[in-house]
């Protein structure tokens, strides 16, 4: 009995596969780079000519990278050719000329049903454009709090990337290689995929169960699974924050065993931990949304005002308001 076909191309569902990127001012050039370099290895690995790619812009016309490269284009975003998916590739400037136009066109794409996906800070206008509602979604660590702020009807994860339906986010930097690894795996199978992911020297495939390791969490690798498991346990109860001892029950360990594991890998107790994720999510909320400064301590699990002022400038040495007033 002859085996099964166990991808879209042994089984004949697919033939080709173009992917769009449609890169906005000040994109970074490492998400696009690592989004493509994959299709052309995928490409050579595989012999094939199977993955096509193109560039495009709002207008036709050049678009510089935060580096400061200006970047050629095929098309603009009313003569581009069709494609499977079009990714948008955006950096820190998302108040753009043609925005308008964009989002109406990314609009009439998912319309026709047409796959749209987001590299990094590229899914905030997804998101304005309404394309996540309802979906699971991701985006770069530094910015899901205001984007969660911002569009509560998305679903964001927080993983290093989703796909949901026709819907493929990244979380941006190296993260755009696993996307495109698990689409090469979902096209040609799991070993044209190592063999692309080996090329890059790229250790592990992550996969979108992965989470990205966010501010105090980054330095947490290669520790104790059970303290990285409180670490996310506190990320995710951030505006009602839980005690140190209901934290412990969830990890399955005693109260003790839990502060013993905060003192010997981070020099502090579970109490003063939290309190710095907390801050840190304060500090993300501050410098990348307009909520009132109130509002911001609610979200972060401040009742008081003046406690939430008084802890913000006792880890930050500025007080709340003057953190606004510096990233505005």
């Amino acid at each position: 009995m002859s085996e099964q076909p166990t991808n879209r191309v042994a089984s004949g569902e697919r033939t080709h596969r173009h992917l769009s990127f449609l890169v906005i001012d000040q994109f970074s050039m490492l998400c696009l780079a690592a989004a493509m370099d994959p299709l052309r290895s995928a490409n050579r690995m595989a012999a094939t000519d199977f993955y096509k790619w193109s560039l495009v812009s709002i207008d036709g016309n050049p678009v510089q990278a935060s580096n400061n490269m200006m970047v050629d284009v095929d098309s603009s975003i009313d003569t581009m050719e069709a494609c499977d998916i079009l990714f948008v590739c955006a950096g820190y400037k998302l108040n753009i000329p043609g925005q308008s136009h964009l989002l109406a066109k990314l609009r009439e794409r998912s319309r026709r049903g047409g796959a749209v996906g987001a590299l990094s800070i590229g899914s905030y206008l997804l998101g304005k454009a309404g394309l996540l509602n309802g979906y699971d979604c991701t985006i770069h660590w530094e910015n899901r709090a205001s984007f969660q702020e911002e569009y509560p009807d998305s679903n964001c994860t927080g993983r290093v990337f989703e796909v949901d339906r026709n819907r493929y986010t990244s979380a941006g930097g190296t993260t755009s290689i696993d996307l495109m690894l698990h689409i090469i795996a979902e096209d040609f199978g799991a070993n044209v995929a190592n063999e692309v992911a080996n090329q890059f020297q790229h250790e592990r495939i992550r996969t979108n169960a992965d989470r990205q390791r966010v501010g105090p969490e980054r330095d947490l690798g290669g520790k104790s699974a059970k303290l990285q498991k409180a670490v996310e346990i506190m990320a995710e109860h951030l505006e009602e924050p839980l005690s140190a001892l209901e934290i412990a029950k969830r990890v399955e360990l005693s109260l003790r065993q839990v502060e013993r594991l905060f003192l010997r890998h981070l020099s502090c107790t579970p109490g003063r931990y939290y309190m710095s994720v907390r801050l840190e999510r304060a500090r993300e909320l501050l410098r990348h949304t307009n909520a009132p400064i109130l509002d911001v301590a609610l979200a972060t699990g401040f009742t008081s005002h003046s406690y939430f002022a008084q802890s913000y400038r006792g880890h930050f040495s500025c007080s709340p308001s003057e953190e606004r007033r510096a990233n505005n």
